[in-house]
């Protein structure tokens, strides 16, 4: 059997070519959205309990400045939005090469060492915000 045309490789580049177009999708709402103030547009649940930011807090408001191509709007909301975005795009263009076999399964050791960096860089950046009290409103 041919490894291009496999019934699991297909699948494969079916769920990337649909997480491509989910990705596509958020990037029009995103380049849409008019993020209001933060006292109007509060989805965080650890803020609305007890009114402390999470790590991601202003996220979603800086993804949206970037989809506009704002990036000191976004980088002041979230500094970690534009290695997010990256990091995103970059992963997903990783799991295209691998459903299309182009690239082999060694780079799946190294992932989750990748977001675990990712993780306690969220975790430092959200101790020195509270730290500080410099959390975007």
């Amino acid at each position: 059997m041919d490894r291009g045309h496999s019934p699991g490789r297909s699948r494969a580049l079916g769920l990337w070519a649909a997480a491509g177009l989910a990705g596509a999708a958020a990037f029009a709402i995103l380049h849409a959205f008019q993020p209001p103030s933060a006292d109007a547009f509060l989805l965080c649940p650890l803020r609305r309990l007890l009114g402390i930011p999470c790590p991601g807090c202003g996220m979603t408001r800086a993804l949206a400045h970037l989809a506009k191509g704002e990036w000191r709007a976004a980088v002041a909301l979230h500094p970690l939005a534009p290695l997010l975005a990256a990091e995103l795009a970059l992963g997903w263009m990783a799991a295209g090469l691998a459903a299309a076999g182009w690239l082999g399964t060694r780079w799946r050791a190294w992932l989750p060492d990748v977001l675990g960096a990712h993780a306690a860089l969220f975790v430092a950046l959200w101790a020195g915000r509270l730290a500080t009290g410099t959390w975007p409103r």
